[in-house]
């Protein structure tokens, strides 16, 4: 009960105290996963708990589920069929050669542990937080191609870095029956064929419910938000059962569900968001009280050393491959490349492999945790700073060249949370609101 109310009170002080602290570039997660750490180390009877990993995998899995909906909720579908140049060039070039990197690096810095436990690592670091960077995404002066990009890849590439995750994690047990590149391709196609299903069955069958019904005055005013929410739920649950990827199965029904929804998405999508950031919230407590103080004693400066390159160089390098002949910057491509951050994707991994059985883990556990840990305050701390400098060489640069890449208008989805007509909705009453 002790640490239920630190988690509680902690979430309260973040509650009233969040928009000063956002503006000074202090994220929830880096305040709340600090306040675990100085509960964790003054209290350290109170966070010495058994915590089921399968549980504490789930609030995080449907935390994230939720995040990942409401975010592709935001997004012009059609907008971003003709934008696609980016995204896709990050996920299908940046992302392979982020886990190759990772891989490389790994094998330079750790000689002697297993190649697959290193393997483990790379894949299990290579998504990006979609929550973690929306400080970034949601800056105006952010060139919008920028923004959208960095959207966009969250969005996507912790669902397609599951496959991966798990052939290494079966291959990690000797679980693997077939060949690792069988397996690639079985597990590629299962996880995004299925998830991708999954997510279009929810998105499409509940934003046609909610359009259908909200035509003709069904939904009560108070309901209108829960109906977002139960579909991102339902893609989970259809692409469990099916055997897909729930993370993809999010993604992608929120963005059917706010194309078959219309404008109406930019307003009902706030109670799913809401949602999603409490549970992060107090997944990232529970991070810094128990995870981080127990990778503390395992902290070694070759775990650092990795750490470090895992958040510079492993995703620089092949941010800037990737969009390398594009007409691209060298400062875009920093920027890009350092706004990476990792966070609750990266967190489920660590949980399911924790639950199954992970060799080496006295080197894996504190290397994807130290990760994480030193992610949440770097790219936090940096945000304000790197956001206004790269702002002013973005409005030089589109001076002196019209035609660079920074400067081609894009639209870009509407900033997460950022929806007065919801509020002004819910004071005037919807259809078949009742008093």
């Amino acid at each position: 009960m002790i640490a239920a109310l630190v988690v509680l009170l902690a979430l309260a002080v973040w509650s009233a105290l969040s928009g000063p602290l956002q503006k000074r570039g202090v994220t929830a997660a880096l305040f709340l996963a600090t306040v675990g750490v100085a509960a964790g180390l003054a209290l350290p009877d109170v966070f010495d708990l058994d915590i089921d990993p399968a549980g504490a995998e789930r609030v995080a899995e449907v935390a994230l589920v939720l995040l990942l909906f409401s975010d592709a909720m935001r997004i012009d579908l059609r907008a971003l069929r003709r934008q696609l140049e980016w995204p896709s060039r990050l996920l299908l070039i940046g992302l392979p050669l982020t886990v190759l990197a990772g891989l490389g690096v790994g094998l330079l810095v750790f000689p002697g542990v297993a190649v697959i436990s290193i393997a483990l690592i790379a894949v299990m670091l290579a998504p990006t937080d979609a929550a973690l960077g929306q400080r970034v995404v949601d800056d105006s002066s952010v060139p919008p191609r920028v923004r959208q990009a960095l959207d966009v890849e969250s969005g996507l590439n912790d669902g397609i870095a599951v496959p991966l995750f798990l052939v290494a994690l079966s291959v990690a047990n000797a679980e693997l029956e077939s060949s690792i590149p069988s397996a690639v391709a079985v597990n590629v196609a299962e996880q995004i064929g299925w998830g991708a299903l999954a997510g279009l069955v929810a998105g499409v069958g509940g934003g046609a419910l909610f359009r259908a019904a909200s035509t003709k005055g069904w939904i009560d005013g108070r309901w209108r938000q829960a109906l977002p929410l139960l579909a991102a739920l339902l893609a989970l649950a259809i692409a469990e059962t099916l055997g897909g990827s729930g993370f993809i199965a999010a993604f992608v029904g929120g963005l059917a569900f706010g194309r078959t929804v219309g404008s109406p998405r930019t307003e009902v999508g706030v109670f799913t968001e809401s949602a999603g950031d409490l549970l992060a919230a107090a997944t990232w407590v529970l991070f810094g009280a128990v995870a981080v103080t127990l990778a503390l004693p395992l902290l070694t400066w070759q775990v650092l050393l990795y750490a470090v390159a895992s958040l510079t160089v492993v995703r620089m390098v092949p941010v800037a491959i990737a969009l390398a002949g594009r007409r691209v910057g060298l400062p875009t491509m920093a920027f890009i490349g350092w706004f990476g951050p990792r966070g609750l994707a990266s967190l489920v991994f660590l949980l399911i492999a924790t639950g199954e059985g992970i060799p080496d883990a006295d080197i894996v556990t504190p290397t994807v945790i130290t990760t994480i840990a030193l992610s949440i305050a770097l790219h936090a701390l940096t945000s304000v700073p790197f956001i206004g400098r790269f702002h002013r060489w973005a409005q030089q640069r589109a001076s002196a060249d019209p035609l660079a890449a920074e400067a081609i208008a894009t639209d870009v989805p509407r900033r997460r949370h950022d929806h007065p007509a919801w509020l002004a909705h819910l004071n005037a009453g919807a259809p078949g609101h009742r008093e």
